[in-house]
């Protein structure tokens, strides 16, 4: 498979590549040899310098990079270093902040490749980081320059879901000049907070806030709202998103005069999804539900305890004088414990919320009716956020009683005696396993979230899931919004379980990126783009049958030989450049930018050639080495 007699691709000639192995602090070098593989790298051909820096990713360690450029002549750079996923960005600055194409630069890691993975063999670790190296700068010698691809920009926004997350999102963004279409299929914004009367910590009422959001959006111009309506189709990429809505299910006439059959064309550049939760459905017998009647989710009772009046709370016509709150209903749940959902799988994840919401309103019923004896069920509180813990102090300075279970060994709920309709039958560790009954006249179930059935919305964006069910980020604390299809962002609890506040900060976050996406009239995307050779295509169509992103390949009238020919061409605003277009290829006349079959060759060559380790004279020297 040796191609060491291949030309480069294109690009610069002559290739001066300067390599720079970083230490990272010891991270690296406490394991792997940096000064050795540095002197090693200088003897690979096109190597024109190699030095190592404590720090390459510091502002000493990239102006280094910089200044070398200039005045070496570099053409092509290779830092080994940690993760591209951490610094790939940083070092492609730095080699464009010395006078070079960003993309003529190579990211090796050997941390969490070599340090990290070879901790025990420090020799072994040394040989393979110099392997990685001299791949690099073997595919270095057959690289082109490559610039990003530049598309125009639709700087107009869709919010899908009119929640409070969809509602901040939307103010926000108009806020900032920019053009919003906000969907909802409900008659009304404001989602579940709609259904609840205070908020936690503030002790706020609810509908004040939805009142406050719902007068945002009216005071700009630049926000369309449009209820009773969903997303019906979507097609197109970052920055030229094409959307059908129309009239959701049941909905009464169609949306904002458009035609019900047609629906409504938007086009717009990024897209929100806020499309919240659902509350848990407990199976029939969970903690009693369904076969006593005194046995409800949250939450009913929230809305029972917010339409109380007089002195007693009644339930069904009868006075609630025992109330019990059951913690972790549909949360947290065990395998072989717990019924499963239909997809087979049960909610192991918590719901982060349902404890202070219990607390809270235990607290409130408490407050209401001071003679009511309240109980608490948990295995655990987890009262996370800011105020919240007040809350569990201040239930136990109330009186309310709590009992704490495993979740391997949940309560019991059962008919019960001593003129109370049911009781709760538990080992309380609080007591070290003491059995304990608890009599009741009522039993709320802290339900907690789950996500809403979106499939069909999945399907039309290819949004990821995770493995809890709600849509999945890039990465919860670099990308925290945004998900892997470019454009497509998460606001609030679509993504997961979280508090009113948490949710405006999320949906002001997406608010946030989805300016930046749209702050131009062009859009940039990576280069690393299939790439059709019209001389080589022989239009097969094998291609088509292998591509997973619709439109992302699309077919060409031409000639070849005075006969016509329908070859492949690439949409690069579509594709992801997953290369398996490239893989099927019979002719090799598609490649991938910046990732080509001659660079993948040539990476395997440098693989096998790599020279042997050369020890330095200096245990930690910053060392230059040779010009070829």
């Amino acid at each position: 498979m040796s191609r060491s007699s291949a030309q480069p691709d294109s690009g610069p000639a002559s290739p001066r590549i300067g390599v720079y192995v970083c230490q990272c602090g010891g991270n690296i070098s406490d394991v792997v040899d940096t000064a050795t593989v540095a002197k090693t790298a200088a003897l690979i051909p096109g190597v024109a310098l190699s030095k190592v820096h404590a720090f390459m990713c510091s502002e000493p360690g990239q102006a280094m990079i910089a200044e070398d450029i200039r005045n070496e002549h570099l053409n092509r750079v290779v830092v080994a270093s940690c993760s591209p996923f951490l610094h790939e960005l940083t070092f492609r600055t730095a080699v464009h902040r010395g006078g070079l194409n960003p993309y003529l630069y190579e990211h090796v890691n050997i941390r969490e490749q070599v340090s990290w993975a070879h901790h025990g063999d420090p020799a072994g670790a040394t040989v393979k980081a110099i392997r990685l190296v001299a791949a690099a700068v073997h595919r270095l010698r057959h690289v082109e320059p490559l610039e990003e691809i530049r598309l125009p920009n639709h700087r107009r926004a869709l919010v899908i879901g009119g929640g409070i997350a969809g509602m901040k999102a939307a103010g926000d963004l108009a806020g900032k000049g920019l053009d919003v279409v906000l969907v909802e299929q409900s008659a009304t914004l404001g989602g579940r907070v709609n259904e609840l009367s205070t908020l936690f910590p503030a002790e706020e009422s609810a509908a004040p806030l939805v009142r406050r959001l719902n007068d945002d959006l009216q005071a700009h111009p630049r926000v369309v709202v449009l209820t009773e309506t969903v997303v019906k189709a979507v097609s197109g990429f970052m920055g030229n998103y094409d959307v059908m809505v129309g009239p959701a299910p049941a909905a009464a006439g169609a949306a904002s005069g458009a035609d019900p059959q047609e629906g409504r064309h938007l086009t717009v550049g990024t897209i929100i999804v806020a499309t919240g939760y659902d509350y848990y459905r407990p199976a029939e017998g969970e903690y009693g539900f369904q076969r006593h009647p005194q046995v409800i989710p949250m939450p009913e009772f929230i809305t029972l305890l917010a339409r109380a009046s007089g002195e007693t709370l009644e339930w069904q016509g009868r006075p609630v004088r025992r109330l019990g709150f059951m913690h972790c209903v549909g949360s947290r749940q065990i395998e072989g414990v717990h019924p499963p959902q239909p997809d087979g799988r049960v909610n192991d994840y918590c719901s982060r919320v349902c404890c202070t919401t219990a607390l809270h309103q235990a607290l409130a019923a408490k407050r209401r009716f001071p003679r009511m004896a309240v109980f608490d069920f948990h295995q655990d509180i987890r009262t996370y956020g800011r105020g919240h813990e007040d809350y569990y102090l201040r239930a136990s300075q109330a009186g309310i009683m709590f009992f704490r279970f495993h979740g391997d060994d949940p309560p019991v709920v059962e008919p019960g005696s001593n003129g109370t309709p049911i009781q709760v039958r538990l080992k309380d560790w609080l007591t070290w396993g003491e059995e304990v009954v608890a009599p009741l006249d009522l039993l709320v179930l802290a339900v907690g979230m789950t996500p809403r059935d979106n499939r069909g919305l999945v399907s039309l964006l290819k949004l990821p899931v995770g493995a809890d069910r709600f849509l999945q980020e890039v990465h919860p604390k670099l990308r925290p919004v945004e998900t892997a299809v470019n454009g497509i962002l998460l606001a609030g609890t679509a993504q997961a379980p979280m508090a009113i506040d948490e949710t405006l900060a999320s949906a002001s976050a997406a608010a946030a990126k989805a300016a930046v996406l749209l702050a131009h009239d062009e859009v940039h995307l990576e280069p690393f783009k299939a790439r059709v050779d019209p001389e080589k295509c022989v239009g097969c169509g094998v291609c088509f049958a292998q591509c997973a992103y619709d439109g992302a390949l699309v077919r060409e009238e031409g000639q070849r030989e005075g006969a016509p020919i329908t070859r492949a061409k690439v949409n690069p605003g579509l594709c992801v450049g997953c290369g398996a277009c490239v893989a099927v290829c019979p002719t090799r006349a598609i490649d991938l930018q910046g990732w080509t079959l001659n660079q993948f060759e040539a990476m395997v060559d440098g693989l096998l050639s790599a020279p042997q380790p050369v020890a330095a004279t200096n245990s930690n020297p910053v060392s230059d080495g040779r010009t070829h």
